[in-house]
């Protein structure tokens, strides 16, 4: 089967998302979701706000919480940052920075096991650090889903490992409390013929396609898995140049997604980087960002030497429990959100220097509180 026909038939889409927003216009509590019918577990102790402004509580949740865990995770995280020789920076761009053929790609999800991927030492490490949430690549640029979509067969439940990471996770930070964010790819798409900067175009690129494609993704995400505390767009370089090359137009229908996604769970929060459209809720640029912020700030920054994935070049390099201290007091200066990556490795266990650094760093934290 060609990706053109995994790709959901646009009149069957309409039709799906068109119950899905009959279902949120009744409100929260319609979906019959038992995790949507009280107050998100994240959100305990803003039960007041919440009934009042369910967006204003998760806002002011967000500027509080401080602290967050990163988990850039894929078929990508396989290759360990390079391929034949090459070496690509970062290492979970390998599909277009080494050039490895697609269908040799693809087959890496026959390897695609994630034996170790633990969801609950993952949320219980976050919480041992002093972290109030975790933000899950749930698909990167090479569009592998981490979830039981639908829309395509290129998912990790179509895999070895028969998995899908997104509800276990899902399920741990709401049994502990902790915010669930997804990381979802926007912007680029190198796989999708219809997406942005797709590595392999269809003959006559129609958008559209590609925004049926990922509204029916972002739908699922937003049903099926409880309360998310925030959508995190990424690829927004992508996003500019297609809205450049057409004189200004939001072609992507951003603004249709953002309405979309704000009309399914009244407390998500959503972002797009430093800022695409201008009215997300908070900005969420990399590393060493300098600009001045228009609303809450959040900056990501990696446990590895500069990759999110995991890169065996990095081994050795990883940050050690000073510089995540120093992280965190220059984004308190700022103020800020401090985002922290950690790439598990390619059996989905996260990396022993990572877990040495973030005890350590709990430790420091609980004992200078």
């Amino acid at each position: 089967m060609n990706i053109e026909d995994k790709i959901l038939n646009r009149r069957h889409f309409i039709k799906i998302a068109g119950s899905y927003v009959g279902l949120a216009a009744a409100g929260p509590l319609a979906y019959g979701n038992p995790q949507l019918t009280s107050v998100p577990s994240y959100l305990k102790g803003y039960e007041d706000l919440y009934s009042r402004d369910p967006r204003s509580a998760a806002l002011t949740w967000f500027k509080e919480a401080k602290f967050g865990l990163f988990v850039h995770y894929g078929l990508y995280s396989l290759l360990e940052g390079h391929y034949k020789g090459t070496r690509s920076k970062p290492a979970e761009w390998v599909l277009r920075n080494s050039k490895v053929p697609l269908p040799e790609y693809e087959k890496l999800a026959d390897q695609f096991t994630a034996e170790k991927f633990d969801a609950d030492f993952i949320t219980d490490m976050a919480l041992d650090a002093g972290m109030k949430y975790v933000n899950l690549t749930t698909r990167h640029h090479d569009s592998y889903c981490l979830w039981d979509t639908q829309t395509t067969d290129f998912k990790s439940t179509n895999s070895p490992a028969k998995r899908d990471l997104v509800a276990e996770l899902a399920e741990q930070c709401q049994k502990k409390g902790l915010g669930f964010c997804l990381y979802f790819s926007h912007g680029r798409d190198w796989r999708h013929p219809h997406g942005p900067e797709s590595l392999f175009p269809a003959a006559e690129v129609d958008y559209q396609q590609y925004i049926d494609y990922i509204t029916a993704q972002v739908t699922e995400l937003l049903t099926n898995y409880g309360p998310i505390a925030a959508i995190w767009l990424d690829g927004i370089g992508g996003a500019w140049n297609v809205q450049k090359q057409a004189g200004g137009r939001d072609v992507l229908k951003a603004q249709e997604l953002y309405d979309h996604i704000r009309s399914l769970q009244p407390q998500v929060l959503l972002s797009y980087k430093q800022g695409f459209l201008g009215n997300e809720d908070f900005m969420a640029p990399e590393r060493h960002w300098k600009g001045t912020p228009t609303k809450p700030l959040e900056i990501c920054n990696t446990l590895q030497g500069y990759s999110w994935g995991y890169d065996r070049k990095d081994e050795g390099h990883h940050r050690k429990p000073d510089e995540v201290m120093q992280m965190l007091a220059d984004a308190q200066a700022m103020p800020a959100n401090l985002l922290l990556n950690t790439g598990p490795m390619p059996d989905g266990s996260v990396h022993v220097d990572d877990v040495k650094t973030l005890k350590e760093v709990g430790r420091r934290l609980r004992s200078n509180a």
